[in-house]
């Protein structure tokens, strides 16, 4: 896979919307100072007590970005696709500080590395560059809004129907264990297992080792529907 590689640094900026508007100088700093790094599927590719040394934009694969509390619950804040950048990361950056919570390549992941140092400079002399940090950051921000009104104040019921509805490939059947989608939800493993029981007790959906399948998707959607 080294040669098809070779091309991206090219290209790469081109890939995302805000960037592909920059100046042309602007653009030829990215591309010049930046890295390729390539990541296998699992890695945690930042964590808790680290601080960003570069900001990253996806290029392929997901990134799973996730809260650890004390006492071990987890729950996923955002994923990271493909064409965008890692607002935490860019948090971090602005503020001087360790990152707080943890990314996970999902998949194998390709992505440009921007150095601290070339961040900096172009935060603060680059308007457009400016433009297309903040503008990510607050449409992230309003993304967690929604997180935490669901965990606050939706109905677990109605949040576990729509995130299997979500998860489902076209078979309807989604690869996934009682604790990662009790991740997933931000609520503990018992709750979740308890209401895919009852889901399963009105014919809506099967569990399998490691796997449930939807039997019913009519019936979850009206309730995912529901959200009160």
């Amino acid at each position: 896979m080294g040669q098809p590689g070779m091309e991206t640094p090219d290209q790469w900026v081109e890939r995302f919307p805000g960037l592909s508007r920059l100046e042309p100088q602007v653009k030829e700093l990215l591309l010049t100072e930046s890295k390729m790094i390539d990541v296998p599927q699992g890695t945690m590719i930042f964590g808790p007590g680290h601080s960003p040394e570069n900001m990253l934009f996806l290029l392929e694969g997901t990134v799973r970005v996730q809260q650890v509390s004390d006492t071990g619950h987890e729950i996923v804040l955002y994923r990271i696709e493909a064409g965008q950048s890692c607002v935490l990361t860019t948090a971090c950056l602005l503020a001087y500080d360790d990152y707080s919570a943890e990314g996970i390549a999902e998949t194998p992941v390709k992505a440009a590395a921007v150095p601290r140092a070339v961040f900096d400079d172009l935060v603060a002399q680059s308007k457009s560059f400016r433009d297309f940090v903040f503008a990510a950051f607050s449409k992230r921000i309003t993304d967690l809004f929604l997180v935490i009104d669901e965990v606050a104040f939706q109905r677990m019921d109605v949040r576990l129907a729509d995130k299997l509805i979500k998860l489902a490939d076209a078979d309807g059947v989604i690869k996934t264990t009682h604790q990662m989608l009790s991740v997933e939800l931000g609520t503990a493993r018992e709750v979740v297992s308890r209401q895919l029981q009852e889901f399963q007790r009105r014919g809506w959906v099967q569990q399998g080792r490691g796997s449930i399948t939807l039997l019913d998707r009519v019936q979850l959607q009206r309730l995912a529907d529901h959200h009160g």
